[in-house]
């Protein structure tokens, strides 16, 4: 009866460690290796863009505008941008030149949308810009873009194209990419 009494406790004893080790082993993730904290966790989940549009034209180029609000409690940075329509997409600024004429320029490093805050997109000011068009824009459609950040993480959104006439960009001139008239009325 004792040979019963010590097997039975052996086994029981055997039992508990297997089961502390398998809970040692599936304990061994991280929750940030979910796929729903590391969305969370994104620059582009924390991201929120709004009274996003873009003016209509017939070829060249354009621009998106709109209000991008970071809702984390750390800076965000927007590194590029991309749509379909356009072979070529910047992030770009408006400064003054040496001779204090406001020109757009590409944003070098991006857009830093601070903890909280938010980044207008405007005409005149920081903007999305639409190079080498593949067609018209209409106002009345609507245009798909992906925004890319700092941390590889990506955020889409669509903006419609709207008629504008106001804010009649300067594009440089010589070495600039921007070598040519006003996209659009």
């Amino acid at each position: 009866m004792n040979r019963h009494i010590i097997t039975t406790r052996l086994t029981v004893l055997l039992a508990a460690g297997a089961l502390t080790l398998t809970g040692c082993t599936a304990t061994t993730t991280s929750p940030t290796d979910t796929p729903a904290a590391t969305s969370a966790a994104s620059a582009g989940a924390a991201i929120a863009i709004t009274d996003a549009w873009v003016k209509a034209t017939d070829s060249g180029m354009t621009a998106a505008f709109g209000t991008l609000k970071n809702t984390s409690g750390h800076d965000v940075t927007v590194v590029s941008a991309a749509t379909p329509v356009s072979s070529s997409v910047q992030l770009h600024e408006t400064v003054a030149d040496a001779s204090g004429t406001m020109v757009m320029q590409e944003k070098k490093g991006g857009f830093v949308i601070p903890a909280g805050g938010t980044l207008a997109l405007q005409p005149g000011g920081n903007h999305i810009m639409l190079m080498g068009l593949a067609a018209p824009l209409k106002a009345g459609d609507e245009l798909p873009f992906t925004l890319t950040f700092a941390d590889g993480s990506t955020d889409e959104f669509r903006a419609p194209i709207k008629d504008y006439s106001g804010a009649n960009e300067n594009y440089g001139t010589g070495s600039s990419p921007m070598s040519s008239p006003s996209p659009g009325n």
